[in-house]
């Protein structure tokens, strides 16, 4: 199959753990190379956010990330970039015209912007699609309320891909209940297809072998929180339960994540709240602020922790449960979203509510004096999470759905205007398109390509 990944905000080739960086780049970069794998050519299409990254990247054979030039050449938050996506579907469009009739089988759209794009496509070209919402704008809602700044549309653009979509992708049980309940979704066209781990990346190794690489203390009882530092993640959670955990014992938490190597403030505002709070509790010499992680480095710190602890509010997966399992770390997680699906309670860990510091503090207490708890609970994770929630499994899955999708359809004969896209003047980067184009597999363009591409 020759299948387009879209993920607008997202890229498989970011940095992970700043703002707009986390579980869906992982998601996209993970899924791209398990297809590839597997003997399919992947295309991810993202947008350009920087002006020096080239119009195409080859990955590997058969997996290519293609920049779209959609808005200005540099960073804009998620949820200001519905306005450009016109101008990323337009270019989308232009680039699966230039290839050939249709250029693929099928389309999987990641977020709601991205199956904005993925449903133009389908309407034009006749392309059939699946989406992963990975977030749904409803329920984001109903955690976040005032501080959620995405615009009003989404909600009715996300009810439309509901209606129009080909398939739903659900990433666990209450994200599939969610679509039914908030946006009376069809049960037969939806899958449902979890996250993942690499296993490559992920697997135990001894604790003390850890703490030596990272020059940790080998006696103090590690609690590990690590992701992207944004309220919502309840990060203040943990910081309160470590305040209530007895001094009579050595104990300390780890916060890894941050825009920076360095755990700096004025570029993660994030952390200066936390350490505030810290101070105020009296542990400021007990929470140690890492700053931004290497993938590569990740492993030591989830196998140097005693526990890994997450606690968002809520959370449509989450990945990093997934990954402290794989290397043998029990997790105490908040009883929401994906965790309560990923994380068995009483067997892996330990479910708690979220904002619930005490409910915490008192399940961290229990494994501190119970090690041996602590390790079978690690254990039964890595087994777990190799049974279940490896990428190859995960995209056998969705392989699964996509084979669902009907065949591509004629495309529609009808003129079809977007939206203008002020921030380019009305020019879609025709000399980014053309070069991608140029690259397409067995693909020559010609000068009625060129000529359509610079219309």
């Amino acid at each position: 199959m020759r299948i387009a990944l879209i993920s607008e905000h997202a890229s498989p080739l970011a940095a992970l753990g700043g703002v707009d960086s986390g579980g869906q780049n992982i998601y996209v970069a993970q899924v791209a190379r398990c297809l590839v794998e597997q003997g399919h050519q992947v295309d991810v299409f993202t947008r350009r956010d920087d002006p020096r990254q080239p119009p195409v990247v080859q990955v590997q054979p058969g997996l290519r990330v293609m920049h779209i030039a959609a808005g200005p050449a540099a960073f804009v938050p998620k949820e200001q970039l519905l306005r450009h996506m016109p101008a990323f579907a337009q270019a989308m469009e232009r680039l699966c015209r230039v290839q050939g009739r249709l250029g693929y089988d099928a389309v999987h759209a990641n977020f709601f912007m991205s199956g904005w794009v993925a449903l133009r496509l389908k309407q034009r070209l006749g392309l059939p699609f699946a989406v992963t919402f990975h977030a749904l704008g409803l329920v984001r809602r109903e955690h976040q309320r005032e501080a959620d700044t995405f615009p009003a549309e989404r909600i009715d653009i996300e009810r439309t891909l509901v209606r129009e979509a080909d398939l739903l992708v659900a990433e666990c049980p209450q994200d599939q209940l969610d679509l039914q309940r908030l946006y009376g979704a069809d049960p037969r066209r939806i899958v449902m297809v979890p996250c993942g781990f690499d296993a490559g990346e992920f697997s135990p190794m001894s604790r003390e072998q850890a703490r030596r690489r990272l020059g940790l203390d080998p006696h103090e009882f590690i609690v590990l929180q690590l992701g992207r530092m944004v309220p919502r993640k309840g990060v203040e959670n943990v910081v309160r339960a470590m305040a209530l955990l007895p001094g009579d014992r050595p104990s300390r938490l780890l916060v890894v994540g941050g825009e920076a190597d360095t755990p700096d403030p004025l570029s993660t505002p994030e952390i200066g709240r936390l350490q505030a709070i810290a101070e105020h509790l009296g542990i400021a010499s007990r929470v140690t602020f890492t700053g931004r992680r290497q993938r590569e480095q990740l492993r030591a710190y989830y196998c140097a922790a005693d526990v890994f602890v997450t606690t968002p509010w809520y959370e449509p997966f989450g990945i990093t449960p997934l990954e402290a399992m794989a290397c043998g770390t029990p997790v105490i997680g908040s009883a929401v979203g994906g965790i309560q699906y990923s994380v068995v309670d009483g067997l892996t860990g330990y479910l708690v509510p979220p904002h619930a510091p005490h409910a915490l503090a008192e399940h961290l207490a229990l494994l501190q004096q119970r090690p041996a708890v602590a390790r079978a609970m690690g254990i039964a994770g890595i087994r777990r999470a190799q049974m279940m929630f490896t990428w190859e499994q995960v995209t056998q899955q969705l392989l699964q759905g996509l084979r669902r999708l009907p065949a591509p359809q004629a495309p529609r004969r009808r003129h079809l205007t977007l939206v203008h896209d002020s921030s380019h003047g009305g020019s879609l980067a025709t000399g980014a398109v053309a070069a991608a184009a140029a690259m397409l597999p067995g693909v020559v363009v010609a000068a009625e390509a060129a000529s359509l591409i610079a219309k």
